[in-house]
């Protein structure tokens, strides 16, 4: 049985969920929810969320029998901002979103080469 949750418009760095995400893919969602609490980022709080989002949306009654099968991050849309620079000219600079997507499921992932 798989299960899927997507978190949308994420305010983060898609690069610095992307580091999350890899320290959880592959373990069992059990596994997972010990990891991400200890994260130094706060894009892990999160990812805990969705994670706990997917395990629900699954209706398994065990985390240790369910593992995190894929886990992806994609780019959002850009929130273009200007700060004023000297001489009265702008500095554009970008805040990035991203769209994190966790896909849980019963079935232990096999290890790509």
């Amino acid at each position: 049985m798989e299960a899927i949750s997507k978190a949308n418009h994420q305010r983060f760095s898609p690069r610095k969920v992307g580091q999350v995400l890899g320290l959880i893919r592959g373990k069992s969602v059990a596994k997972a929810y010990d990891i991400l609490p200890t994260v130094p980022r706060a894009a892990g709080i999160m990812v805990f969320k969705t994670l706990k989002s997917a395990f629900a949306n699954s209706g398994a009654a065990d985390a240790a029998l369910m593992y995190v099968k894929e886990a992806w991050v994609d780019n959002g849309p850009v929130l273009k901002r200007v700060m004023p620079m000297a001489m009265g000219a702008r500095g554009i600079f970008k805040r990035k979103t991203c769209h994190v997507t966790i896909k849980v499921s019963d079935q232990k992932p096999v290890k790509k080469k």
